[in-house]
């Protein structure tokens, strides 16, 4: 062949050649190679002192192990795994000092966060026989560890977590607030209208955690009852402050029966919701304006005043409509009685809301072929996954204040307003 002959390689289509990203990953191969050797010249540090009876140090680096790819963020890595000996030959193998990388596990093929990337991917919509071709642009065209049965190995650990999850001990947790709602989904629950029951707690320190999780059957009182009773007998016996729901009565009926005394607040984004059914859709933006200016009042009197002009506007023609909304009108305006910093989290159940909004996209994409459990696991996995990213309330100072009993009046503690009139 001809030296001056010049030979363009062609690339298989879909592949991206990104120098860049090239540089990223050799880059990040040297960085990971040498945090492995200083690992490895740690560990043995450790047991400098430990010595053979012909002293010479019995922990020693012992070269490195075959390459290996290693799956993660950026692609695929070769990396070799670091080895240490133990040189004592008088000891019993399992008294042998041995060393494991906390940085790259014995049988590690992906990345920590890869992992718990691949079953977000899934939730979020992506099937199983699509990840090497959605993940080609991300970790390169060789992904084999990504594989369809990799990837269902990887769910079949939702299981195990639901499990442990469900047995945890509650007797040391306590909960401030909590939001409540149940989820219909397009999976094979159908027949008895089966749907997810969700409860969020907020503890004392202003975090969100996940406290209550089940399949009800039509957000009945007896699913909600048997949730709530499940929580009280692992150790939840102090009721909340406050619960944010909607409508369901089947929720407030076993509430009152299992932790009475914790104060209803409706969800203001349902009844919105709920209010604007009633009115034609020509009309609803006004409507939802004039419903705005009573959620947002800045005192419980300026929304009562609003809500009177409310009736006076719509309640001859429109009186279904005004009707669904004063019959609820003492739990639509209990957040008058708590801190103004936690006004914003306590007029919607909105938290688990918007978690359902990605599940509802899974099981429409697979066209309601997700089986129950299937269904149950997917929910309870990108909750958790959503709790992390979930924001503390505002005005955590308060929240002790609240469960001493401190009584608010629009907001204020009365001990404050009352200062501020002597002043």
């Amino acid at each position: 062949m001809n030296e001056d002959t010049t030979i363009t390689p062609f690339h298989q289509p879909g592949l991206i050649i990104d120098p860049l990203t090239e540089i990223a990953r050799e880059g990040a191969r040297q960085m990971l190679m040498a945090a492995l050797k200083a690992e490895a010249a740690s560990f043995v540090a450790q047991f400098g002192e430990e010595l053979l009876a012909d002293g010479r140090q019995r922990i020693v680096r012992h070269g490195a192990g075959p390459e290996r790819t290693i799956q993660t963020g950026i692609g695929p890595i070769p990396v070799q795994r670091q080895k240490v000996r133990d040189r004592a030959a008088d000891v019993p193998p399992e008294k042998k000092i041995r060393f494991s990388s906390n940085i790259l596990p014995r049988w590690a093929r992906r990345s920590r966060s890869l992992d718990a990337l691949l079953p977000i991917l899934y939730l979020r919509g992506v099937s199983t026989g699509d990840f090497q071709e959605a993940l080609t642009a991300l970790l390169g065209a060789d992904a084999p560890n990504l594989s369809p049965g990799v990837i269902s190995r990887l769910t079949e650990g939702w299981q195990d977590d639901y499990d442990r999850w469900q047995r945890r001990d509650l007797s040391a947790r306590r909960y401030v607030y909590i939001w409540a709602d149940g989820v219909y989904l397009q999976a094979r629950m159908e027949p008895q209208a089966e749907c997810m029951l969700v409860i969020i707690g907020a503890t004392p320190q202003g975090k969100k955690e996940l406290l209550g999780f089940q399949v009800g059957v039509r957000e009945s009182a007896q699913s909600w009852r048997e949730l709530l009773v499940d929580l009280k007998a692992r150790g939840l016996s102090v009721p909340p402050e406050l619960a944010v729901g909607d409508g369901a009565l089947g929720f407030w009926k076993a509430m009152d029966e299992v932790l009475p005394g914790t104060r209803h607040q409706r969800c203001w984004f349902h009844k919105v919701a709920n209010v604007l059914n009633h009115f034609p859709k020509t009309m609803q933006p006004a409507v939802t304006a004039d419903l705005r200016e009573i959620s947002y009042a800045e005192t419980r009197t300026a929304a009562l005043v609003a809500i009177e002009t409310f009736k006076e506007k719509f309640g001859v023609k429109y009186e279904r409509g005004v009707t669904c909304l004063t019959k609820d009108t003492e739990a639509l305006l209990a957040f008058y009685d708590f801190p103004a910093e936690h006004w914003d989290h306590l007029r919607t159940s909105n938290p688990i809301e918007s978690v359902f909004a990605t599940v509802r996209h899974r099981t429409v994409r697979t066209k309601g072929a997700l089986s129950q459990k299937t269904a149950r696991l997917m929910v309870f996995t990108l909750v958790r996954a959503a709790s992390k990213t979930w924001r503390r309330l505002n005005g955590t100072n308060q929240l002790p204040r609240v469960i001493e009993g401190v009584k608010f009046n629009d907001g204020v503690a009365q001990h404050d307003a009352n200062q501020s009139r002597a002043a």
